[in-house]
Order: structure tokens, then sequence, then C-alpha cells
């Protein structure tokens, strides 16, 4: 069983483009996206305790270009040491 009270360490992971100012790459939302499951699947584990998504739409010239991100925040009991600041 999963207590909250255990969290001591949350660390948000963005996956997607979250600003139209400078779009994120293929290889940065791989990267992120392998953060996440190291996140859930390295020791010590995380468990995901919430999600926000979100979407723009941008209008440029006579397109219109849709930006998807979601935002997992994944908490620890501690701190992994593999995770920098």
């Amino acid at each position: 069983m999963f207590d909250l009270t255990d969290v001591r360490y949350v660390k948000r992971i963005v996956v997607g483009s979250n600003n139209p100012n400078q779009m994120s790459s293929e290889v940065q939302i791989e990267e992120a996206r392998d953060l996440l499951n190291r996140c859930l699947n390295d020791s010590p584990r995380g468990r995901i305790l919430a999600t926000e998504k979100s979407f723009t739409i941008l209008q440029i010239g006579e397109h219109q270009v849709v930006l998807q991100w979601i935002c997992y925040q994944v908490g620890f009991n501690r701190k992994p040491a593999w995770i920098g600041e």
C-alpha cells in the first residue's frame, strides 16, 4: 500500500512541448520519457502522484499547430542519488 505521508521528494517531469517559443525536439521528449521510466522502475521506485495535461493551439500563417504536453509528478520516499539538480 502506498501512503502519501511517506513521500519526501517529488520530481516533476514534462513530456512534450510546453513552451511555444522553445519547441522540444524528439530527442528531448525521448529523454523525458526515459527519465519517467527510470523513476518508475529503478530503485528507489517512484509512484505517480498526479498528472497535468494541457495543449495549446497556435496559428502560424494559415496553419494551425497543436502543442501537447503531459506533466507527471512522481513521488519518492527519499531522493534518488541518480537524480541531479
